[in-house]
């Protein structure tokens, strides 16, 4: 390698850590059709959320950090081209999924107070952008750590029992759908970037480190309750705008990262493992636990983008979509005249479009979770 090509390497990288210390995330916006309802609308009480920036759709608002979504051009195309907190330029996929469900329009943020009892009997996110599910990802964004959502949803039920009664509360629950989507900050940010976890595990034994976490978390929303728990894996790493830009030598292109992408792989197979044995050791045989793929639609988005009708793949709409993203996209950062072409909105998080075909690929699963609700 060049000196100058080493130098600027270097430099890359340096930038990318001092900006992941303050914040990182995470995984058809013009003209897409809104979500057709299920028959089943008037019998899954709500949608309940927990995990990072992909189902965050403004907790951070509420919290001191500097990583938010709550400025423009965040929020371009959504509803009114309010920037919410959400980080893309429209829905979520939790949005996607509670329209679709017949329950109501947007999943709000668990933290904002002005939500009505019936605004929380329907649904509500405790999900915080920059969250893992290892206790030192979330100090490095200052964000809401995956434990404290857990003490958030305690704290909602006893909002519900004091409103509707323990009874009612206790039935609201067993028929709501839960949603977990984590572990891509521990290993972006923390494992990757930061590299503080790295200095005491191997890849392969950080994997197994935050499984335990996670299954501790899974085991806190069963002891409250949960019965229908869709749990989503790591998406291809590897394809995030950042981490290709902190991994690839200048003039040389921009591709996916294999090792990281194998990474991913690796993970969710041990946590597809994981949720088999939790799901054999449940005594309560209305218990179910799901996984949802996301590695496969995303990852397939951009093999076969063309197909997708996306143009660009590895950079992201915002600015030059190779670094920029929370409070460096914003307001004066130039944006992309259409958004639909983009996979990612941002450096690290997809598009309303991406984010519509996601749900899409979950249909069947959503599908399936809504029929063991209703028998």
């Amino acid at each position: 390698m060049k000196s100058s090509a080493r130098q600027h390497f270097q430099f890359v990288r340096d930038y990318l850590l001092l900006l992941s210390l303050l914040y990182f995330a995470g995984c058809v916006s013009n003209g897409h059709a809104t979500p057709k309802q299920t028959p089943f609308n008037n019998t899954i009480p709500a949608l309940l959320v927990f995990g990072d920036s992909t189902v965050d759709p403004g907790n951070n608002d509420y919290v001191n950090t500097v990583f938010k979504g709550n400025f423009p051009p965040y929020g371009r195309d959504f509803t009114n081209r309010v920037a919410t907190g959400r980080f893309t330029n429209g829905q979520l996929p939790t949005d996607y999924i509670i329209s679709y469900m017949g329950v109501k329009d947007y999943v709000p943020p668990y933290l904002n107070q002005s939500l009505h009892i019936e605004e929380l009997m329907t649904g509500v996110s405790f999900a915080s952008a920059g969250s893992g599910y290892d206790p030192l990802t979330p100090t490095l964004s200052n964000v809401v750590p995956l434990q404290k959502q857990l003490e958030y949803f305690q704290e909602y039920r006893e909002r519900l029992e004091g409103a509707i009664g323990k009874e009612k509360t206790d039935d609201l629950i067993k028929r709501s759908m839960f949603l977990l989507s984590a572990g891509t900050n521990d290993f972006a940010l923390n494992y990757f970037t930061a590299q503080l976890r790295r200095m005491s595990f191997s890849a392969s034994n950080y994997e197994k480190f935050v499984l335990q976490h996670f299954k501790g978390f899974i085991q806190g929303l069963l002891s409250q309750g949960a019965t229908k728990i869709a749990v989503v894996g790591l998406p291809p790493m590897g394809c995030l705008p950042v981490i290709i830009t902190s991994n690839t030598i200048p003039l040389t292109g921009r591709q996916c990262v294999e090792r990281i992408n194998s990474v991913s792989r690796d993970y969710n197979t041990l946590l597809q493992s994981e949720l088999r044995h939790l799901q054999s050791t449940q005594l309560n045989k209305e218990t179910k636990i799901y996984y949802a793929d996301i590695y496969g639609p995303l990852q397939d988005m951009i093999q076969n983008h063309q197909r997708y009708g996306f143009e660009v793949v590895s950079s992201g709409c915002c600015g030059t979509g190779l670094l920029e993203a929370s409070f460096l996209c914003n307001a004066k950062t130039p944006v992309c005249l259409d958004a639909s072409k983009y996979i990612f909105w941002d450096a690290i998080h997809p598009t309303d479009r991406a984010y519509y075909l996601i749900f899409q690929a979950f249909r069947p699963l959503i599908d399936f979770i809504i029929e063991d609700l209703t028998s």
